[in-house]
């Protein structure tokens, strides 16, 4: 019975087994390497290592942590045992690497970027990458920005990593025009109003489409910058087909009629004639879409104000133009940004318009610093968001405390 409950699901009794050893040659080789380089093993690695033995699966998500409950003067986890393990064991079936609040140095970062980058002797398809309160300066950025040009990355998170202005520049300036990744997360990294217009250039050239800024310093002007060129693209491409129905009406008509015409002669040829076996369909991919746009903005406590009233109001008709036309954006995280009563009702006017083009609802988070009403009204045109980011930042301020208590 569990030999067919196996087969069923693609799965054999050997692929287990093939697991179990893999693992446990993994976890072996990882050991001796902590101990030659006089590193602690991961506690919450071993562990997930040992449960996925048990339960006979391959560990596809790896995590390596800094121990919050052990003395400033204990031996400290590094990345370089794992990393030489996986090599070792020709390991490559991990797909989710994190790395929190261990301080890497650069040799670590060149070893890292090398199993990453898709030119080595062996492939590691790791898809999303997690590198968390890692301590990374200028130059460990932009090797990484080169190192996700030729990796399978879809998925990068560098959140509370602090950058410079050279930082963000050598990230993103290295390799994110033509990669493949389409969520990038940096959340509390002191990016200022400066960043806006990299951002802004960022999502204009590479493929990223769910961006996190959560924690940061852009306000007004800086979120601005980076809005202005996805709701312009949004607008344009909201206005072009209304340009263009009554020009491609009588072309779309007569390809009609011709394709029905040609279906119609190919069953009567086909007529009489025995059936052959249907082979699979294959589905064309879909045509790449013109210009920036976004699924996910989460710009949560981003000093975003009404200090300067005029640019607030200049950012709002660019956040409104979004939630009025864009059919793909599906999230919007305002939450601690104070844009206040007025702005409220503007963004919900927003949200009744695109109720009546019969657009999805978004997703949607905003201070409550406005009149209840408007806030509840907001919440009753749009859906509820919840941001997880917020729960990372309670977590970082637990480890610095601990630091400093020890």
């Amino acid at each position: 019975m569990r030999k067919a409950q196996a087969a069923s699901r693609g799965v054999s009794d050997e692929d287990h087994d093939a697991a179990v050893v893999q693992l446990r040659a993994l976890l072996r080789r990882y050991e001796h390497y902590c101990m030659q380089t006089d590193s602690s093993p991961c506690i919450l690695l071993k562990n997930d290592i040992l449960l996925k033995i048990d339960q006979k699966h391959l560990l596809k998500k790896i995590t390596l942590s800094f121990p919050d409950d052990k003395p400033s003067d204990a031996v400290l986890p590094s990345l370089q045992p794992l990393l030489m393990a996986l090599r070792d064991e020709r390991y490559i079936h991990v797909e989710e690497l994190n790395i929190w609040s261990l301080p890497l140095k650069h040799k670590d970062v060149v070893e890292l970027c090398l199993m990453l980058e898709r030119g080595g002797r062996t492939v590691y398809p790791i898809r999303s990458l997690e590198i968390l309160d890692c301590k990374l300066d200028d130059w460990c950025l932009e090797r990484f920005g080169k190192a996700v040009n030729s990796s399978y990355i879809t998925t990068l998170c560098l959140d509370y990593t602090c950058m410079s202005k050279e930082g963000l520049i050598g990230l993103l300036s290295r390799g994110f025009g033509s990669c493949q990744v389409h969520s990038l997360s940096l959340c509390y990294c002191g990016l200022g109003l400066w960043s806006g217009t990299l951002l802004a250039s960022l999502l204009t050239k590479s493929s990223v489409r769910e961006l996190y800024i959560n924690g940061n310093e852009l306000q007004c002007v800086g979120a601005t910058e980076l809005l202005r060129p996805v709701a312009e693209n949004c607008q344009k491409m909201a206005e072009t087909p209304k340009k263009t129905t009554s020009i491609t009406d009588e072309a779309e008509l007569i390809n009609q009629l011709s394709n029905t015409k040609s279906s119609m002669q190919r069953k009567s040829a086909h007529k009489g004639k025995k059936t052959k076996k249907k082979r699979g369909k294959t589905k064309s991919r879909p045509e790449a879409k013109e210009g920036p746009w976004l699924k996910k903005l989460h710009m949560f406590d981003n000093s975003i104000d009404n200090q300067v009233p005029n640019q607030l109001k200049r950012l709002m008709e660019l956040i409104c133009i979004l939630v009025k036309f864009s059919s793909d954006l599906i999230e919007l995280d305002l939450g601690e940004n104070h844009i206040g009563e007025d702005s409220g009702k503007k963004l919900l006017e927003a949200l009744k318009d695109r109720k009546a083009a019969k657009l999805s609802p978004i997703k949607i988070q905003v201070s409550t610093r406005m009149s209840t009403e408007t806030f509840s009204a907001i919440l009753k045109s749009s859906k509820e968001l919840k941001s997880g980011k917020k729960k990372r930042q309670k977590k970082r301020v637990t480890i610095e405390f601990q630091m400093i208590k020890h």
